[in-house]
Parts: structure tokens; C-alpha cells; sequence
């Protein structure tokens, strides 16, 4: 036996519901709040026309997948749930701001009421973008961390062997991987004199270099070596084996890999994004479309 949508709530009315304006009832009248903001998928169906929830289960679970896709944990965002409405036993979905927004571009593009759905949704299009877009920045940003702490670990280890330019020594370390000084890299690269190469490095090419400093530390420490050039020795050496290591897996040559983005950008991009779905969850619905970081101006329904 189907189930049956709950009707349309009696505070929602038959207007175009998705809209920004907090005086007026509609999607965002619906949510509710047991520690996380959420809607039911019962009466997010209700408002977009679909006749039965298990319909409706469909685009949910596509939904889901997609999520799960996106890395993005199920968990905080899909919650199924047992209810009773009318004196009716539902399965029915707590859905997140985010899962809604995934269900609806889910739907039926020819229903009307899908339509207007994803028109209010693309109004947080830019926030969920830097959300589903900024995987592989929160990998850089991690890697770039990383990196800059072995590098101190390094300079550590080669100051007590004997390293006294220690600049002299990182450059060998480049020219082992890039077949090339660190100024000319800089140079191919694009790099403000002011910056550090690794700010401009995507996640293959930082692994690629956290992998080169890890092992020549080991190298440092395992054959004892002593004295700046031995080091700067061990640098290059190091260097050349990572290089070919990677051309004979990749086929990529280090220098080839194109720049990434400043990772000061990819920083600020993905706090802006953290702080925008934070203000989602505290209520969006007070805010109006010029307010909100990213959002673009809705077409009157």
C-alpha cells in the first residue's frame, strides 16, 4: 500500500512556497529543530506535488547517492525516522538544508512546483559549490601543513648534520625533483618572490614533495650523513629518485603539473563556505538574498 503525502501543512499556503521573504509562510516555516535544523521529506513532497512518498522516496535516495558521492556524510543530513501524521505510521526522512537542495534537483524537471524549487535553491548555489567543490582545497590545505611542519623537522635534522646555508640545501632538493633551481621554478611557475612555491602546488605535486622531504630526512638519519654538500648531495639524490618515480607511474614530469590556486584563497573560500552553511542552519530565512554570501537575485514566481 502507497503512502500517502500528508496534505499540504494548514500555515504553508498555495503560493509559490520557496521564496526568501520571512513573513510569508512556506519551506522555511516547515523546518524544525531537535538539535539540527531539518525538514521532513513528507512534507517537502507535499510541497512540491508529489501524490505518494514512496514516489517521493525515489529522488531522495538519488539524493543520497549523490551525497555519499560527494563525500559528504550521510548521516548529517538524511535521517530516516518513523512518525505518525494524521493517525498514519510514516518512514519519513529528517532531510538537512543540503539533502533538501539535493532532492529537489533530483526531481521532476516538468513539475511545475520541482521547477520553482530548484529556481530558490540556486539562490545557495554559490554556497553549496564552495562546499561540494573545495574537496580536493581542504586535501591542499592539509598537505600544505604537513609540509611546512616536516620542513621544520628537516631543518632540524640537517642544521644538527651540519647544514649551514639551509637554503642552499632546499635547492638541491628541488633541483633533484624539478631537474631545475628553485628560482628558475619559481619563475615557470608564476610565484610571487614573497611566497612560498607549495602555496601554488596542487595535491599531486605537494604529496610529490612531502613524499621528496620525509625520505630525505630518513636518508639524513639513516646513513648519517654529515656536512652541507654530503646533504645537499642527499637532497638531490632524493630528489631525482621521487622524479622518477614519478614519470615511470604517472608519466608526469613535476614541472609540467599546472599551478593551483593560491592556497591563501582556498583558505579563505572554505571558511566563507563553512560560516555560510553555519548561517543556513541558524536561519537563513531572516536574511535576505543580498545578504547572503554568494546568493543571487530571485525572479519574482
Amino acid at each position: 500500500m502507497r503512502n500517502p503525502v500528508p496534505s499540504r501543512p494548514a500555515q504553508v499556503s498555495a503560493e509559490n512556497p520557496f521564496h526568501l521573504e520571512p513573513r510569508r509562510s512556506g519551506f522555511e516555516s516547515l523546518a524544525r529543530s531537535d538539535g539540527f535544523k531539518f525538514w521532513w521529506a513528507s512534507d517537502l513532497a507535499g510541497l512540491l506535488g508529489y501524490e505518494s512518498l514512496d514516489s517521493f522516496r525515489k529522488a531522495v535516495h538519488k539524493a543520497m547517492i549523490a551525497c555519499d558521492a560527494l563525500g559528504i556524510p550521510l548521516v548529517d543530513n538524511f535521517v530516516q525516522e518513523r512518525r505518525t501524521v494524521n493517525g498514519r505510521e510514516l518512514l519519513d526522512f529528517k532531510l538537512s538544508r543540503f539533502a533538501c537542495y539535493l532532492t529537489a534537483m533530483n526531481g521532476n524537471v516538468n513539475n511545475p512546483l520541482v521547477a520553482r524549487a530548484q529556481a530558490y535553491f540556486v539562490t545557495f548555489a554559490e554556497a553549496c559549490r564552495l562546499y561540494i567543490e573545495q574537496a580536493e582545497g581542504v586535501e591542499r590545505v592539509s598537505l600544505r601543513a604537513e609540509l611546512s611542519d616536516r620542513e621544520k623537522s628537516l631543518s632540524g635534522v640537517a642544521g644538527d648534520a651540519g647544514v649551514t646555508d639551509f637554503a642552499l640545501f632546499q635547492n638541491a632538493g628541488y633541483r633533484g625533483l624539478y631537474n631545475m633551481d628553485l628560482a628558475k621554478l619559481r619563475q615557470l611557475k608564476q610565484v610571487p618572490q614573497s611566497r612560498s612555491v607549495l602555496d601554488f602546488m596542487g595535491k599531486e605535486e605537494l604529496a610529490a614533495n612531502l613524499f621528496r622531504i620525509t625520505q630525505t630526512e630518513a636518508k639524513i638519519r639513516n646513513e648519517r650523513r654529515r656536512g652541507q654538500g654530503e646533504l645537499e648531495s642527499a637532497a638531490e639524490e632524493v630528489g631525482r629518485r621521487v622524479r622518477r618515480t614519478m614519470q615511470e607511474i604517472s608519466g608526469n614530469q613535476p614541472e609540467a603539473l599546472p599551478p593551483a590556486g593560491d592556497i591563501k584563497v582556498v583558505r579563505k573560500k572554505l571558511k566563507s563556505a563553512q560560516r555560510v552553511f553555519r548561517k543556513m542552519d541558524q536561519g537563513i530565512a531572516k536574511q535576505t538574498p543580498k545578504q547572503i554570501p554568494g546568493a543571487k537575485k530571485q525572479e519574482p514566481a
